[in-house]
């Protein structure tokens, strides 16, 4: 019988030491020199994902530096890689990486692991998870090809119709990734009479992306509807549309700022469009790789961690590729002409 009792505290203290170490709140004022990197500068979005790194960074008294570095949209496969491989020679604590260079950045992120740096990605991750200990996820990657294609199911009514995809870089793995989610879902007998006809990229780039919907209008003279994963071109896309005078004809939809699409959604340009917080992206990407970079947590699957205001979260297996790790923020916000001035504001 004592055995049994002695066994019993033994197991209730190994669970409750599990519990407490599981369900980890961040200690304030440890030092941990931070790199935020998005795929490159002069991008809104990133901006905003800053903004909420930066309120984290106060928020946890951290007396390191947080930078907020990124290369060109010209030069964003190489600037990256520089970026990353410049902040391991300084011996920078951590880096948060919005990837832009799909696995072309593994070799750097593995050599600054190899380093004691820590690797976290956002938003958008390294594909194969090679040197990289945990991605932040905005949402499920399968459930934004859903999203996409439910948002076109909408749109173009049951009647369906030709569509295309105006989507970022080649690179992209988070836009690959959707991108391809969203052919599975169109493989269900309820998108059979919506027809993706074709797949350009204009590279995150305002004017591209312009041109690239313009071409598109020419090349499909039944094209009903442009769907643009990326809030540059759903943008440019529908800026094209309407200065043309083509929202009547072609309708716009995809992953936008409230901010950037509220004109283009009331006057039917865009009459339907989703995101999520990139506030909150960059603060939950700071609080990770904050306490993963001071040694609070190791990163690793099953640990739950408390993102201040954001609350707690689960690192888990990434569903999504065959290898890495994964925190899911969520949720999708959808925007309509009912809800986007107030969102915008």
């Amino acid at each position: 019988m004592y055995k049994k009792i002695i066994s019993l505290i033994a197991v209730s203290a190994l669970f409750f030491g599990a519990t407490v170490m599981a369900h980890t709140i961040a200690k304030k004022g440890m030092k941990a020199d931070l790199v935020l990197m998005p795929k490159f500068l002069g991008i809104l979005v990133f901006d905003q994902a800053n903004n909420g790194a930066q309120e984290a960074h106060r928020e946890l008294g951290n007396p390191g530096k947080l930078e907020f570095l990124g290369p060109t949209p010209e030069n964003s496969v190489a600037g990256q890689i520089e970026i990353l491989t410049t902040a391991t020679t300084q011996g920078q604590d951590g880096i948060m990486i919005s990837n832009n260079a799909g696995d072309q950045i593994a070799p750097a992120a593995k050599a600054a692991r190899a380093k004691g740096m820590t690797v976290v990605t956002w938003d958008s991750p390294i594909p194969s998870g090679d040197g990289e200990q945990l991605f932040i996820a905005q949402v499920d990657f399968n459930e934004t090809g859903m999203v996409m294609a439910d948002m076109a199911l909408s749109i173009l009514g049951p009647g369906g119709g030709e569509f295309a995809v105006l989507s970022a870089t080649p690179d992209a793995a988070n836009q690959n990734a959707w991108n391809a989610s969203m052919k599975e879902h169109l493989k269900d007998p309820k998108y059979s009479k919506i027809k993706l006809v074709d797949l350009v990229y204009g590279d995150d780039q305002s004017e591209k992306s312009y041109n690239q919907a313009l071409a598109l209008v020419d090349k499909y003279p039944n094209l009903k509807l442009i769907m643009a994963p990326t809030t540059v071109g759903i943008a440019a896309a529908a800026k094209a549309m309407q200065d043309e005078g083509l929202c009547d004809q072609v309708k716009v939809s995809g992953l936008g700022l409230p901010a950037e699409m509220v004109s283009y959604t009331l006057n039917g340009c865009a009459p339907e469009f989703a995101l999520w917080s990139f506030v909150d992206l960059g603060y939950l990407s700071y609080y990770a790789t904050y306490m993963i970079a001071t040694g609070q947590i190791e990163g690793v699957a099953g640990e739950t961690f408390k993102a201040g205001r954001m609350g707690y979260y689960t690192i888990e297996k990434d569903p999504t590729r065959d290898k890495g790790l994964r925190v899911k923020m969520g949720p999708f916000s959808v925007y309509t002409k009912d809800n986007v001035e107030a969102a915008s504001k």
